[in-house]
């Protein structure tokens, strides 16, 4: 599913990530950990496409097949919609749109039609818990609610890849829990990949893998 080699990533003259070399199957789920400014985020960033590998010898990412870095910026924003999938620690939500509208929206940039991205999302929402929340906005959804429904709006387009930054970190204890449980039964139920960048310790061990990175190092 990935293929990441030798990934460097300058910001001036700071050096965030120092060669990082990495696998990851389809199917799996991975947790990468690190102490905050190890470059954990930098690096997801990078797997999303939403930022560069500093240009270093033999630098390469594959995702599925595809050499990401030799796109150009349309054939790029049009790979990340379709075939990527991003779930932030702050679900990002549009507050003026309902539910059913927020998830949809990935839909609609894509060129899906207005009912079949509504059928679909209803879908999503529904397998979510959430099918009697679908006209509520943002505002009148719990917390857990709302992440709930941004990964919905992830799933939208069938990623092949879903990747979450800190996904659980702005929940109670609860909502954390129900969510960490929520990757596993998607991956079960559609077999989407997932990489996590997550401080909780609990999602961390519950991964396939657990990878983490020590001053711009995959130390482990």
């Amino acid at each position: 599913m990935i293929s990441a080699k030798n990934i460097h990533k300058y910001y001036n003259e700071l050096h965030v990530l120092k060669g990082v070399n990495m696998v990851v199957n389809k199917g799996e789920i991975v947790s990468i950990v690190g102490a905050s400014g190890a470059g954990k985020t930098t690096l997801l960033q990078i797997f999303g496409t939403l930022d560069k590998a500093s240009e270093s010898e033999d630098t390469s990412l594959v995702i599925n097949n595809t050499s990401v870095e030799s796109l150009s910026q349309k054939a790029l924003a049009k790979f990340r919609n379709e075939h990527l999938g991003f779930i932030f620690q702050f679900h990002q939500l549009l507050p003026e749109f309902t539910a059913l509208e927020n998830v949809c929206i990935p839909a609609y940039i894509k060129g899906t039609s207005e009912q079949e991205a509504s059928e679909k999302a209803k879908k999503l929402l529904d397998f979510l818990g959430l099918s009697t929340r679908l006209n509520h906005k943002p505002g009148e959804l719990s917390g857990g609610e709302q992440q709930r429904v941004a990964v919905a709006r992830a799933l939208i387009n069938d990623p092949l890849l879903v990747l979450a930054d800190e996904p659980s970190g702005n929940l109670d204890s609860t909502s954390a829990t129900q969510l960490h449980q929520l990757f596993f039964e998607l991956r079960d139920a559609f077999g989407y990949t997932f990489i996590i960048v997550t401080h909780n310790d609990e999602l961390a061990n519950m991964a396939d893998r657990k990878i983490t990175i020590t001053d711009g190092q995959v130390s482990s």
